[in-house]
């Protein structure tokens, strides 16, 4: 076995342990673990993403915001790239749900590349699910708001892969939002 099978194996069995109680608000309470390894696999096999580390970030993404994972236990087990990516993607949960969302849409366009590809691989499969069902308590309402907000964060994203994009841009059209 090589290196990267070995390390993105450690990486998801990491990424499990840590979300193993946790659930998706959709209707079915998907495991939450399914949300990362799709984020990794719209990468790879959508997004043509070969990258080791923006895999592994993409693995890894929710598990400082929404666990009790730190970024220095990021750092020490999977290295600093690792760990800076995912906390460029991290929000900040002392702030309020519509100042986490803002400082999304202000900082996409700063990130680093790396961070971008998580960010547009997160966004599609987030919208995606929203497309495939609504979660619950959430009004048809709400949802088209989440989706003209991931219009202006996408937005910042522009340029960072044509694949990834091109697919998101389609969803927004299917919801009648200008792009």
């Amino acid at each position: 076995m090589n290196l990267e099978t070995v390390l993105l194996l450690e990486t998801v069995n990491f990424a499990a342990e840590k979300h193993k109680t946790q659930r998706r608000k959709d209707p079915e309470a998907t495991p939450y673990i399914n949300h990362p390894i799709g984020v990794a696999r719209i990468l790879s096999y959508e997004g043509g993403i070969t990258d080791i580390t923006v895999l592994q970030a993409a693995l890894l993404h929710d598990t400082v915001e929404d666990t009790d994972t730190s970024l220095p236990e990021l750092d020490a087990v999977f290295g600093a790239t690792v760990a800076r990516i995912v906390q460029e993607v991290t929000d900040d949960k002392a702030l309020s749900k519509q100042e986490r969302k803002q400082l999304q849409v202000e900082h996409a366009p700063h990130c680093s590349h790396q961070a971008k590809l998580v960010k547009l691989a997160d966004k599609l499969y987030n919208l995606r699910d929203l497309n495939r069902c609504t979660p619950s308590g959430w009004t048809p309402q709400r949802v088209q708001e989440y989706f003209t907000w991931a219009v202006q964060v996408v937005k910042g994203l522009r340029g960072t892969n044509a694949a990834l994009e091109e697919k998101l841009y389609q969803l927004f059209k299917e919801r009648g939002i200008e792009t």
